[in-house]
């Protein structure tokens, strides 16, 4: 039986192993497990009966069956966001010495929904539950960034009556996006300044945003630099946990 297993994911991976081919020959499956073509042939049929693996009628060649889909789906739909995110972000707050956030959209306005404080004694405190509209601050404009193109008009309408500020805000979206990163400095907190990076899910949809929150706004440049990537390497780290693909 665990034979059977191993040779079973052996040709799933198999499958699975080169971007550029889409099906393969049993012919070529058998040839690359080094296994009898009669071998491979009898647990692809039962592959095929689960829908783990498909055969495209035209070709009689194999590729991937839906089943995986509907497996992956499913399994994204129940990670506890805060629980993926949780060790990342502990692993944030100590290399950065800084409070760290993960703040996800809610219609127009984002939620924090964790927080990991800074190992240092002096701290900036937002609270878990906290609704922030989409268009202020670093987080929410990192979220809003990434979003479709009619998600992020229709939301900046709805939250900007001015047609100028509302120019801005989309100039700076597209900077962000093109950056990777969002900086904000006072927008919610006189005296403080945020760096965030957006968190990505299955079928680049934005899940949340991960960010530092820090005392002031002047910040050097070495120490800018440091935090920008740190944040943006934690939130890609997020990202491929909670679903999105390389």
């Amino acid at each position: 039986m665990v034979q059977s297993i191993d040779r079973a994911m052996q040709i799933i991976n198999t499958l699975t192993s080169n971007d550029g081919k889409n099906s393969w020959a049993i012919s070529d499956i058998a040839k690359e497990i080094n296994l009898p073509v009669g071998s491979v042939h009898r647990i692809i049929s039962t592959l095929l009966k689960h829908g783990l693996v498909a055969q495209i009628a035209e070709t009689k060649r194999y590729t991937v069956g839906h089943k995986w889909m509907e497996i992956g789906l499913r399994s994204l739909e129940n990670i506890d966001f805060r629980k993926a995110t949780r060790p990342i972000m502990e692993q944030l707050a100590q290399d950065v010495k800084e409070s760290v956030y993960f703040s996800i959209p809610n219609g127009n306005d984002a939620i924090i929904i964790e927080r990991v404080d800074s190992p240092s004694s002096v701290r900036i405190i937002d609270n878990l539950g906290e609704r922030i509209p989409l268009h202020i601050g670093a987080a929410n404009k990192s979220m809003l960034a990434f979003m479709d193109e009619e998600i992020k008009e229709s939301i900046s309408h709805e939250l900007i009556e001015s047609e100028k500020e509302r120019l801005e805000l989309l100039r700076q979206l597209n900077e962000i996006k093109i950056n990777g990163y969002a900086v904000s400095y006072s927008e919610k907190t006189e005296g403080t300044a945020s760096i965030a990076a957006p968190v990505i899910g299955f079928n680049n949809n934005v899940i949340g945003s991960l960010y530092i929150n820090l005392l002031g706004s002047d910040i050097p440049d070495e120490r800018f630099s440091f935090l920008v990537v740190k944040v943006t390497n934690a939130a890609n780290e997020a990202s491929l946990r909670i679903g999105k693909t390389k």
